[in-house]
């Protein structure tokens, strides 16, 4: 698709990025099949073909309107798009280029406006704890839109004391340890039963998608750097008491740590070690193979999982953002678990999306309920995913519990 950029864009690195990626796109349309807001809606222009070619309009110097706004808006940066797309178009990164642009040129309305800065400054901040604390108090009090938001108050069990010659660093997250803190202190057990200690850098925060998916791309990149400073001594550091690996247990986490090195390419001061950060970042299902491996070495045949149902659902963060398919439930299964996966639409996203259920409630629900319905039909006594965002949104609508796999797995191991 050839672009002719606008005199504004021509020379930046947003418009030269943008141009590389169009260049790539052959209007095929294998996209829209694979869309959910195409799926839901049937209109082109909500679909990624439809997107692209806003997005090209405006790069030539059409000037965007709300409605251009509206239909970026509606994307859930799934990319499941870029799963389906048969020339490699990065679409995930062009969407982030195009809303960044109209955002900048189309003024929201006011209670538009003020809802994403809240969201954007109030989930990665250290008045997020104490803010879902008093909202778990009162829970049952809360109209149901927001009682969905405020899981109930879960006790994490402590953490391992061991230590092992096998370290990795971990991200606790902005809004899991006030959440789910469970999550966090399930995955440190479970490492330390293959041996493999856990550490956490106490300076490290969000990972910068929040804000960076909000079209601040300026404090996206700030909470970046911030964490590339928590975690460069440990990293530094090397065989002499470093780490082999930064795990992310939430997966929408990992695949913006392992983009560091692509964002931060033009910062001088940190394009090598944010690079450096995104070869060392891992998703936890990525050491299951190890962590298998250790439990049956100790204990031959050892097959905690006794049977149990799960359904899972993969989180696009996991198999569309990180291209990561096959290996929770894989594992799982050698360790006893009969996982399951839902037959009808596995690859489509079920809503959360990360704010994008708070921002686009109606189409979030449908794409929920919708999930919801093709994991029923596996008559599971859990279902488990591997992101935070998808577990609450999830949850919401069903009374089966939903709960990250290693929480399972963990469960398993004590037992």
């Amino acid at each position: 698709m050839q672009t002719q950029l606008a005199p504004e864009f021509k020379g930046t690195r947003d418009g030269m990025e943008a141009e590389a990626i169009l260049r790539k796109c052959v209007h095929c349309g294998f996209c829209t099949a694979t869309c959910p807001t195409y799926q839901l809606l049937g209109d082109e222009l909500d679909g990624p073909r439809g997107r692209i070619y806003l997005i090209k309009e405006v790069l030539e110097g059409q000037a965007p309107t709300r409605k251009t706004q509206m239909h970026l808006d509606r994307c859930l940066t799934c990319r499941n798009c870029e799963s389906t797309c048969p020339s490699g178009v990065q679409y995930g990164r062009l969407v982030d280029i195009g809303r960044k642009i109209v955002d900048e040129k189309v003024p929201r309305p006011a209670g538009e406006a003020a809802l994403r800065w809240t969201l954007k400054e109030a989930l990665p901040s250290a008045l997020f704890g104490p803010a879902m604390k008093a909202g778990q108090m009162v829970r049952g009090l809360l109209p149901a839109s927001l009682k969905a938001k405020v899981p109930p108050r879960q006790k994490s069990g402590q953490r391992p004391s061991r230590t092992h010659a096998r370290k990795v660093l971990m991200l606790e997250g902005c809004v899991q340890p006030s959440m789910m803190p469970n999550i966090n202190s399930a995955t440190a057990r479970v490492l330390d039963a293959a041996g493999i200690q856990t550490v956490v850098a106490a300076k490290a925060g969000c990972c910068g998608a929040v804000k960076f998916h909000l079209n601040d791309h300026d404090g996206g990149k700030a909470e970046m750097r911030a964490n590339i400073d928590a975690w460069w001594p440990y990293v530094e550091a090397g065989a002499q008491g470093g780490v082999e690996a930064i795990v992310m247990n939430a997966s929408g986490c990992g695949v913006t740590v392992k983009e560091y090195g692509h964002i931060l390419r033009g910062d001088a001061a940190y394009a090598a070690k944010a690079q450096r950060i995104s070869e060392l970042t891992r998703d936890l299902s990525e050491l299951l193979p190890d962590i298998t491996a250790a439990l049956q070495a100790t204990r031959p045949g050892f097959a905690p999982g006794t049977g149990r149902r799960l359904a899972f659902h993969p989180p696009c963060t996991l198999q569309h953002g990180q291209q990561l398919r096959g290996g929770v439930e894989q594992h799982l299964r050698s360790l006893g678990f009969d996982v399951r996966i839902a037959t009808n639409e596995s690859h489509l996203c079920c809503g959360s999306a990360g704010t994008y259920s708070v921002l686009n409630p109606e189409i979030a629900y449908q794409l929920r309920d919708r999930k919801l319905g093709h994991l029923g039909e596996l008559q599971a006594e859990i279902i488990i995913s591997a992101n935070i965002g998808c577990i609450t949104h999830l949850q919401s609508g069903t009374p089966t519990p939903v709960r990250h796999w290693v929480e399972v797995l963990d469960e398993a191991l004590a037992s």
